[in-house]
C-alpha cells in the first residue's frame, strides 16, 4: 500500500517537472484546449465510475476520482508534449496518440492491475482504445476550435 501510495504521488507530480521545457509559448498555446480535455476526463470518469468501467479499489478522498492522479499528471502533461510535437500534423498525431495509447492500454493497464491502482471490470481493453481514440478527435479537434475562434494569429 506504501508503494501505492509512492507511485501515484510520483505520477502526479513527476510529469509536472516537464512542464519549463515545453516553452511559455507552448503552454499557452495549448492549455485552453488541454484544461478542455481534463475537465473532460473528469466527467468520463464519473460516468465510467456509475456504469463500473474500471474500479479501483481505494479512494485518494472521499468524492475525489481515484484516476485524478493520471488526469491531472501524465495525461495533462502529455497531451501538452503530444500536442507541441505533432499539431498540425495530423496523422503524426494520430499515430503518436494510437501508440501511446495502446501501450497504456495493453501493458499499462496490466501493471497497474497488478500493482492495485485499476482494473477494468465492464470494458475490454479493445473498448478501453476505442474511448481513448474519442478523446484524442476531441483534444485535436478543441485546439483546432479554439485557434479557428478564438486566435486565428497562430494558424
Amino acid at each position: 500500500m506504501k508503494k501505492r501510495n509512492t507511485f501515484i504521488i510520483l505520477m502526479t507530480i513527476l510529469p509536472w517537472l516537464s512542464i519549463p521545457l515545453l516553452g511559455v509559448r507552448t503552454f499557452k498555446r495549448f492549455l485552453p484546449s488541454v484544461i478542455f480535455m481534463n475537465l473532460y476526463l473528469v466527467a468520463e470518469g464519473r460516468f465510467a465510475e456509475k456504469k463500473k468501467w474500471w474500479w479501483f479499489p481505494f479512494s485518494v478522498k472521499p468524492n475525489v476520482l481515484a484516476e485524478l492522479p493520471l488526469i491531472i499528471g501524465p495525461f495533462f502533461v502529455g497531451s501538452f508534449w503530444i500536442l507541441k510535437y505533432t499539431y498540425g500534423k495530423f496523422n503524426l498525431y494520430l499515430l503518436a496518440n494510437v501508440i501511446i495509447d495502446s501501450l497504456f492500454t495493453y501493458l499499462g493497464m496490466n501493471w497497474l492491475k497488478k500493482i492495485g491502482y485499476v482494473s477494468l471490470v465492464r470494458l475490454t481493453k479493445f473498448q478501453l482504445s476505442l474511448v481513448f481514440l474519442i478523446k484524442t478527435f476531441l483534444l485535436y479537434g478543441s485546439q483546432v476550435l479554439y485557434e479557428k475562434c478564438f486566435n486565428p494569429s497562430l494558424k
